[in-house]
């Protein structure tokens, strides 16, 4: 009885362990929006990883996806810097500034708001991290 007592208590113990450590806060798929007003709205996929290094990451992932040339985390105000570099329909390049907040940190379903740059676009975000 001892052991499946002690048993039971290591597999709780390794479940609770295991849902405490999320990992690195921006690890994960984001979903929401963006837009210059609050009725012309631009859906986005965000997906980012953590190598123990460096944040890397997709926006829109796919065929059109645009790659990260570089993410920053200021886990002093939780501040996120995003920015990546690809071209637009005609060949141009285009530039993405992303800065923003995260909130709710501790929730697994924390979001990240700000503001969102490309080319002459701009507007406000924000992102929810999936499940």
């Amino acid at each position: 009885m001892r052991a499946l007592t002690f048993t039971a208590f290591l597999l709780l113990a390794v479940v609770f362990v295991a849902s405490a450590q999320e990992g690195h806060p921006l690890v994960g798929s984001w979903h929401g929006t963006w837009g210059p007003t609050p009725t012309h709205r631009n859906d986005v996929t965000v997906v980012m990883d953590w190598d123990g290094k460096s944040i890397t990451g997709l926006i829109n992932p796919g065929p059109d996806s645009v790659k990260f040339s570089k993410a920053t985390l200021d886990a002093g105000n939780w501040g996120v810097h995003i920015e990546a570099d690809a071209k637009d329909q005609s060949g141009n390049p285009v530039h993405f500034v992303i800065d923003g907040k995260i909130e709710d940190v501790t929730s697994t379903r924390r979001s990240i708001v700000g503001t969102w740059s490309h080319g002459a676009q701009k507007g406000d975000f924000k992102i929810v991290r999936d499940n």
